[in-house]
């Protein structure tokens, strides 16, 4: 179907009422725009959105001639207060470079300041990298956690691994190519024996889905430097990690007394991370003991 032939449709031709609409945008493939979104941003007053030049040829590929704003998480706060003001009498969309606004892209402050002030908020679905990547990586998809992009530093990036150890859940990370060998690394330190899918170029010409351990994948993406946007999932714990290397796993320490003393200066989290540092032991199973613990 052409791009001249959208306004015939019935979805088109329906008037659009005032609000802000919260559109995605392909992620790669153009082909993945919904018809929704083609008429929302033909019809929008104003198209908000994070760098006009990327949604300016998204539009003129779709023969949509729109007014835009530039709107990113540097944009003033005076910025947006126009842009919520236009959307009380006229129908306004955001739009972000790739995918769905506001996951690890900008719009949080636009749209909690429009719904404060009673302006309404309308979601457009459609593509979201992290989305796409969780339907083909063959990993847990039943309970995830979405944490966007790791620190690029190697201490802050651990501290949140660390953080994240006990969630019973797949963990959804977006990464630069460039840092992908160095967050792969650290999580073959901290999670020898969890899975791991990188998932890149989702929709594009060369996309591409490696699985296994990360250890396994930071020796390929050494011999093979990756490109392109990369989404990066770790599967859940297992009921019984395995140790880190260096762990001594015939030992067998009093946890519990371990436990008690983390907790004289730290919370249950942070208690059980430093016993699963030490011991090598599931950090979920610590922290569940933790939490006993301290209810005692």
């Amino acid at each position: 179907m052409t791009p001249a032939a959208l306004p015939s449709l019935p979805l088109a031709a329906q008037p659009l009422t005032p609000g802000l609409y919260i559109v995605a945008t392909p992620i790669g493939n153009l082909g993945d725009i919904t018809l929704r979104a083609l008429a929302v941003l033909r019809g929008a007053a104003l198209v908000a959105c994070e760098d006009t030049r990327v949604t300016g040829r998204l539009l003129n590929h779709f023969g949509i001639k729109a007014r835009l704003q530039r709107l990113d998480d540097h944009a003033p706060a005076e910025v947006r207060a126009r842009v919520i003001d236009e959307a009380r009498g006229a129908p306004v969309a955001l739009a972000s470079d790739a995918g769905t606004p506001l996951v690890s892209d900008p719009g949080f402050r636009l749209v909690r300041e429009a719904r404060a002030a009673g302006v309404p908020v309308i979601a457009v679905p459609g593509p979201c990298a992290a989305i796409a990547a969780l339907t083909i990586a063959g990993l847990p998809s039943d309970r995830f956690l979405f944490a966007g992009f790791l620190p690029p530093r190697d201490g802050a990036r651990r501290a949140v691994l660390e953080e994240l150890s006990g969630v019973a859940a797949s963990l959804v990370f977006y990464e630069t190519a460039p840092r992908l060998l160095k967050s792969l690394q650290a999580i073959a330190a901290l999670w020898p024996g969890r899975e791991v899918a990188v998932a890149r170029e989702l929709t594009k010409l060369h996309e591409e889905c490696r699985s296994g351990s990360a250890a396994a994948l930071a020796e390929h993406y050494a011999a093979h430097p990756p490109r392109g946007e990369i989404v990066l999932i770790v599967g859940p714990p297992a009921a019984q990690e395995a140790p880190a290397p260096g762990a001594h796993a015939d030992s067998a320490p009093d946890t519990d007394a371990l436990l008690r003393a983390a907790l004289a200066h730290a919370g249950p989290g942070k208690a059980a991370g430093k016993v699963a540092r030490a011991t090598g032991l599931d950090r979920a199973a610590l922290y569940a003991r933790a939490l006993e613990l301290k209810g005692e």
